[in-house]
């Protein structure tokens, strides 16, 4: 069932996930379609998240979209976000607090330990998406187990102490008792300042003709079935529950839309391990959500192991 909309204010509104904005000129969504999607969004009992661009909107449309409870999704360095979106850890603006979103290839990543450290704890939240994950090689994936090792020996420190800074890539499986994905189309719809509705922000960055209805006629999501959980063969039986399942992501590299890339698989289940390994370690020092609990497993693609399921 639907729960959010996502509505992108100008085509120059900043990239919270794995695709690039390509977009290199403004063009705000148009008052109409703005005041449209505010009342489609009442209609149908959805939350709305405002994404903008790096400029000040005209006060008009400060106007309109104050007239609804939402979230703003904004360009670290902008007042008033919920979310603070960066493109780069080597400048974090002083008034980024609360939630961020870090956007980082995974070299970057990799050689930016220390400073990634500093980050989360300095935010309540850090969302880490890496935007080249499915490029990542054995080697990457080495890296990327240490770094995850280091990362989870800071946070079990911050843990014992009895702060609670929540980083994505560890923290989120240990939370988790069920799936938590992005489910583009099945709970959460985008509208494009075109006045269409798209899967996700992705769809729309990457081809604009991939719309799935408009605000006149509605959405028009062909073989929506195919996006949710209980179609995906191997997502449905997995317990990387914080994996984001991108269906944008899934498509592109695997050219189905419910399949994931081993890329994919692989760098969640080294989350996940490691997630395990920060839970373990914090246990052998304090009583911590004994209700929770992470098996052992010995795979890291879930494709390996489809014969069992």
């Amino acid at each position: 069932m639907m729960q959010y909309l996502v509505i992108l204010l100008d085509d120059m509104s900043v990239s919270y996930c794995h695709c690039d904005n390509p977009c290199k000129e403004r063009r705000l969504i148009s008052l109409d379609d703005l005041r449209a999607g505010i009342l489609y969004a009442m209609k149908e009992n959805l939350m709305i998240q405002f994404v903008y661009p790096d400029y000040p909107l005209p006060q008009e449309y400060l106007d309109v979209i104050e007239t609804i409870d939402h979230h703003n999704i904004k360009p670290a360095g902008l007042d008033g976000a919920d979310v603070s979106v960066l493109d780069s850890i080597d400048a974090i603006p002083e008034q980024v607090s609360g939630v961020a979103v870090l956007r980082i290839g995974k070299k970057q990543l990799f050689e930016s330990e220390k400073a990634l450290t500093a980050f989360m704890r300095k935010v309540q939240r850090l969302n880490v998406v890496i935007t080249d994950l499915e490029t990542f090689s054995k080697e990457d994936l080495q890296h990327y187990d240490t770094l995850l090792e280091n990362l989870a020996n800071v946070l079990k420190e911050e843990y014992l102490k009895g702060n609670t800074p929540q980083l994505n890539l560890l923290t989120d499986r240990m939370m988790l008792d069920h799936p938590n994905h992005c489910n583009a189309g099945v709970e959460n719809i985008t509208l494009a300042p075109n006045g269409r509705f798209y899967l996700c922000p992705a769809f729309y960055y990457s081809d604009a003709e991939e719309s799935v209805g408009d605000l006149k006629r509605g959405l028009d999501i062909k073989n929506q079935q195919l996006l949710r959980l209980d179609h995906a063969p191997l997502c449905r039986h997995c317990d990387a529950y914080h994996c984001r399942r991108c269906v944008w992501l899934n498509r592109k590299t695997t050219y189905e839309v419910n399949t994931p890339s081993h890329e994919q698989c692989v760098v969640a289940h080294t989350e996940r391990n490691a997630a395990r390994g920060l839970l373990t370690a914090i246990r052998e020092q304090a009583v911590f959500m004994p209700e929770k609990d992470i098996k052992e497993i010995n795979y890291t693609d879930p494709f390996d192991v489809r014969k069992e399921w």
